[in-house]
């Protein structure tokens, strides 16, 4: 026989499929791995308002950038679980975050990168970590929407609703993103016993429990619910849709407004630290957080910005910012907070 016609043994044909495998995977690698000059950034803020200022940096540093997102329902909690679970091998680089309780959850965990560039700078002490951690920019603020056609926007009105007609107020579930926060807040405020007692009631009385704070402004707009609490991006999104909704402020007995900052960080072990630095001065700057306050989602600036700039929904919520929850005073009520959620919530 030939040896142009010996027959392949079968450890041959599964040498040459291996090679065959082997050699797409590391074509298949080459396509879907980032470049050494590509950032991975993992953003739970809501991809409309982000994507433009990502681009806008990339076009203006030649960085690329690779934004990971959350889902609507899972926001903020999901990714930094994520960046826990990847803490030994790192995929992310940059992780700008829609709240500040997970970003203090991380730096607690040593899962984030100390840097004080230009935005950390800039921003007051209450919106930044010490130690150049995270920090804070571009807020939103808790609030009440109201449908106008069926409720009062008033605190008479919203008292009539929440005790006649609780199966017509939503809230998003609390375990994850600023209702999370929110709860925090009302913990560290009123302390473990009470904060369980109003939610025992709030549930009792039938208020609905939805997915996130879009579908509760959406279904206080549509007239479905005539209540709920949700941030102002969303509340405005459904002003900006001529809903029949106004805002009220959520007040505290103190006088303190739940105002949440976005945050942003640099991933402990990220082997892209300059371009890193880059991302999170732009994020910082002036320019992005007037940006941000542009946008439909009406966010509050954290920073000296010129005022002249800000429209007039943000000029408005600016003396409430001012008198923001100090949300950095919230480490124990947070892991305490979450823990109670976690059993409330996750069956």
């Amino acid at each position: 026989m030939s040896e142009t016609n010996r027959p392949i043994s079968p450890a041959a044909i599964t040498v040459g499929v291996l090679l065959l495998l082997l050699g797409a995977g590391a074509v298949l690698w080459s396509i879907l791995s980032p470049g050494a000059n590509t950032l991975v950034v993992y953003c739970s803020h809501d991809l409309v308002y982000a994507e433009p200022i990502i681009r806008e940096f990339e076009k203006r540093t030649g960085i690329e950038v690779v934004l990971v997102a959350d889902t609507e329902a899972s926001k903020s909690l999901g990714l930094v679980q994520k960046i826990l679970a990847e803490k030994d091998r790192p995929t992310c680089d940059v992780f700008w975050n829609n709240e500040q309780l997970g970003m203090m959850d991380l730096a607690k965990a040593d899962a984030l990168e100390i840097y004080k560039g230009t935005g950390w700078e800039r921003m007051p002490d209450r919106s930044k970590h010490p130690a150049g951690l995270w920090t804070g920019f571009a807020a939103r603020m808790r609030v009440w929407i109201v449908n106008t056609d069926h409720a009062e926007a008033t605190q008479p009105g919203l008292k009539k609703v929440l005790e006649e007609q609780m199966s017509r107020v939503g809230i998003a579930k609390p375990i994850y993103g600023t209702t999370r926060t929110h709860y925090t807040v009302l913990w560290h405020l009123w302390g473990e016993e009470k904060t369980k007692a109003w939610h025992m009631e709030w549930r009792e009385g039938g208020i609905i429990e939805l997915p996130g704070n879009g579908p509760v402004a959406r279904q206080v707009g549509s007239g479905t619910l005539y209540l709920g609490l949700t941030d102002t991006d969303d509340a405005f999104d459904q002003i900006d849709q001529k809903k029949p909704v106004a805002i009220m402020p959520v007040e505290l007995e103190n006088g303190h407004a739940v105002i949440i900052p976005n945050t942003v960080a640099i991933i402990k072990g990220t082997r892209k630290k300059d371009a890193a630095r880059k991302l999170v001065d732009f994020l910082l700057s002036a320019e992005v957080e007037l940006m941000l306050a542009d946008s439909k989602a009406r966010q509050i600036p954290l920073g000296p910005v010129d005022e002249a700039k800000l429209n007039e929904d943000v000029k408005k919520l600016l003396p409430w910012a001012a008198k923001a929850y100090p949300l950095g005073a919230l480490d124990e009520a947070s892991a305490e907070c979450l823990a109670w959620l976690r059993e409330e919530y996750v069956k």
